[in-house]
């Protein structure tokens, strides 16, 4: 992160150039974690765009340049949670942990190679969410809940869901490698 304190205070002075840089930065990782939640490339570049606004307009808040990846990937997160909010109607199941169990799967490390973007672009909405804000962001259970507006409950089934998903759709793409043979 050559610069970046640099190019942090010339954007917090509104200078065009220094919010250049910043974006130039920071533009390919914050696409990448905006599709990771909206599973359309076309959505999460209207996301990127509308949260630099945000970030720029309000970059004064950010005091110190060392925080401001972690406060530009926040602002990402909020406007694609609420962006899926806007536009789809996603159906969380609420179903009781006891209801379903998940096993740690055994692998056997044989060099497979695992497509993170095929993963996440064919995982249902609601796993993927949640999904992405326990892994990814670090929320507890009850932040998810409160963020999305769903009982502390479901968000834990919906991650457990979400595991068992990964681990089927893995097995499937193994099973179609050894076939294929």
């Amino acid at each position: 992160m050559k610069h970046l304190e640099e190019h942090f205070k010339r954007a917090q002075k509104h200078d065009r150039k220094g919010q250049q840089a910043l974006y130039e930065m920071f533009s390919a990782k914050m696409l990448a974690i905006a599709n990771s939640y909206v599973n359309n490339i076309h959505d999460a570049e209207d996301i990127i765009m509308n949260s630099f606004f945000v970030c720029f307009s309000k970059i004064e808040e950010c005091r110190e340049w060392k925080s401001f990846p972690f406060w530009l990937r926040k602002i990402v997160v909020n406007n694609s949670i609420n962006f899926i909010r806007k536009s789809k109607n996603i159906l969380y199941s609420d179903v009781e942990m006891s209801e379903f169990e998940y096993h740690e799967p055994e692998w056997n490390d044989e060099g497979e190679d695992i497509n993170l973007d095929e993963i996440f672009s064919k995982m249902p909405d609601g796993y993927r969410i949640v999904f992405n804000l326990y892994v990814f962001e670090e929320r507890k259970h009850h932040e998810i809940a409160e963020i999305l507006n769903i009982s502390e409950g479901t968000s834990k089934s919906q991650l457990s869901k979400s595991k068992k998903w990964i681990t089927d759709f893995l097995k499937q793409k193994k099973d179609e490698k050894q076939y294929a043979k």
